[in-house]
């Protein structure tokens, strides 16, 4: 088979289209090139060729689960000033940065005042769980909610909850921002209770356990759902100065020079 250069470039751009090999596709030529100047065996650049399909899959697998998480922005945690951290959150930093508990199903709750970081540390832990191939969600108590009660009255309930089960790591922000009814409440701590002892849930809130009755109005609901959460888990003491004001000191200190 006596093919011309221009035509193999043909049959290997259609070929790798049918079998979806997109970077196989666009970096044949280069590798090629590469092999002949290095006099690499055909086997060896099979081998690279390969090795570059699998990297960009991976690549693409990252993106997808970062898109599917639901991010309200990207925040990172090498992008964490962790001397403006509170005490409590800069002892344990190292130790969540490793992403043990999501293997063991402990879940973390970040409890303190405003500002202080909470946000972007469980944003930070949730994007690394992303790129180390966890499957996560984003999403704030409101929304989760308000999700738990259009399913239910649109009968998707179940389809909702089994897939709420299945992820390796979901983040639930501004927990006690609002407060609840009785019916909300109730429906929250089933929804959430289902992942208990099994799966990671990282929670923030910027209430104290002790005020979380404010949340749900129930004493019993309350302490039911403070047990279900904390045990096993990371407590974290976000109390502090303001993580954000800190922020937006340097920034302005920063743009007088």
């Amino acid at each position: 088979m006596n093919n011309t250069l221009k035509e193999i470039h043909e049959m290997v751009n259609t070929y790798s289209k049918e079998l979806r090999l997109p970077a196989f596709r666009k970096y044949y030529r280069q590798v090629a090139e590469q092999s002949t100047r290095e006099k690499q065996s055909y086997e060896a650049f099979l081998v690279a060729l390969l090795d570059k399909e699998l990297q960009e899959r991976e690549k693409n697998r990252k993106l997808a689960r970062m898109r599917a998480a639901g991010f309200p922005y990207k925040k990172y945690l090498e992008d964490l000033h962790t001397g403006a951290l509170p005490p409590d959150a800069q002892e344990r930093l190292g130790l969540l940065e490793r992403l043990d508990f999501i293997d063991q199903g402990q879940n973390v709750v970040l409890a303190g005042n405003p500002g202080t970081g909470k946000t972007h540390i469980a944003i930070g832990l949730a994007i690394r769980a992303c790129l180390e191939g966890y499957k996560v969600l984003f999403t704030t108590t409101t929304r989760l909610l308000t999700q738990v009660k259009e399913s239910r009255s649109q009968r998707t309930l179940r389809v909702l909850e089994n897939r709420f089960e299945k992820y390796d790591l979901v983040v639930c922000d501004e927990f006690g921002y609002i407060s609840f009814d009785k019916e909300g409440a109730e429906m929250l701590f089933t929804h959430l209770s289902l992942r208990a002892g099994r799966k990671t849930t990282i929670i923030t809130t910027n209430l104290s356990f002790d005020r979380w009755s404010e949340i749900f109005g129930d004493p019993v609901l309350t302490a039911a759902m403070v047990d279900r959460l904390t045990h096993k888990a990371y407590l974290i003491n976000m109390n502090g100065e303001s993580y954000r004001a800190k922020e937006t000191a340097e920034w302005i200190k920063g743009s007088g020079k």
